[in-house]
């Protein structure tokens, strides 16, 4: 029995550790995203005063994270996909894309 606990308290103890702050790490990743799509999508729905379900696509965080530009298309829309910019620290939409702030945040690369 004297063996085996340094082998718990050398080996498994440490990988233990590295599974559970590791999966802290990458879920909080995945929910940081989710969240941010959710506000994308309440965002556009308030901007456009509709309470249709809005579809985000070809979404790219832009400014290290700190944007994301992409598109959108509500449920009830004839009209084919829409761009947008939205600004994560501000919390700002853009929807006009004559405008400065997503003409320099968004390229035509960005969404092709």
């Amino acid at each position: 029995m004297t063996t085996s606990r340094p082998f718990l308290l050398l080996i498994v103890a440490p990988l233990a550790f590295t599974a559970v702050i590791g999966a802290v790490i990458f879920g909080n990743q995945a929910l940081s995203s989710n969240k941010v799509d959710d506000e994308i999508r309440q965002a556009i729905a308030a901007e456009l005063a509709t309470s249709a379900s809005v579809e985000l696509t070809q979404l790219q965080e832009v400014q290290y994270g700190y944007g994301v530009c992409g598109l959108y298309q509500t449920a009830e829309s004839d009209k084919g996909l829409a761009s947008f910019f939205y600004d994560t620290t501000n919390h700002r939409l853009i929807l006009d894309v004559n405008s400065r702030a997503y003409t320099a945040n968004c390229g035509l690369s960005s969404v092709c």
